[in-house]
């Protein structure tokens, strides 16, 4: 893609790199949802969204980005994610849904969620500002996604890595008292 030649190098370098992470996001997402790689399916979103989340944090700490145009070009219906939030609800069969604290600062109010819900509204943000991208708006798909984190997915993405690695903590580390008590003496033998 041709830099265009009205956006600064810095936006477009930002572009770039979130065209990137959002395409290995998109792409590890569905291949957990395929059931292509179960036991390697809660590492590799770990690392997903902590990767996107990283490149979000970019975004948030970047200057407001305005758009050339006041209205959002049209890219095109939008994909039908519906099938791949299906998909990974059945991977994470059971242990789907949990709780979180709505807006930690204005109170302790709780609410309901999924991390397969979560994990493709970041999806979808992300898809957005690709076509975007794809389209040579980048600075449409760069307000797209900055302000699709600020408003959504990089709570979506909060929320959901930590239930994530809450998933994986109990997963290795919740054993019985007799299965730890051996783990640890041998450890500490020489």
């Amino acid at each position: 893609m041709a830099p265009h030649p009205n956006v600064d190098a810095d936006l477009r370098d930002i572009a770039v790199a979130m065209a990137e992470e959002s395409r290995r996001y998109l792409t590890t997402v569905t291949e957990v949802a395929s059931g292509a790689a179960p036991d390697a399916a809660l590492p590799l979103l770990l690392l997903a969204v902590s990767d996107v989340l990283a490149s979000g944090a970019r975004l948030g700490a970047t200057t407001d980005v305005v758009p050339f145009e006041r209205f959002e070009p049209d890219v095109g219906p939008d994909p039908d994610v519906e099938p791949l939030r299906a998909n990974l609800a059945n991977v994470f069969d059971g242990i789907d849904e949990y709780v979180e604290v709505v807006d930690p600062l204005l109170g302790v109010d709780v609410g309901r969620s999924s991390v397969s819900g979560d994990l493709v509204a970041i999806a979808g943000a992300l898809a957005q500002g690709l076509r975007h991208f794809e389209s040579d708006h980048v600075l449409e798909a760069l307000w797209w996604w900055q302000f699709s984190y600020l408003s959504d997915w990089g709570e979506r993405g909060s929320s959901v890595l930590r239930t994530l690695q809450a998933i994986l903590a109990h997963l290795r580390l919740d054993v019985e008292d007799d299965v730890a008590a051996e783990a640890e003496y041998d450890a500490l033998q020489p």
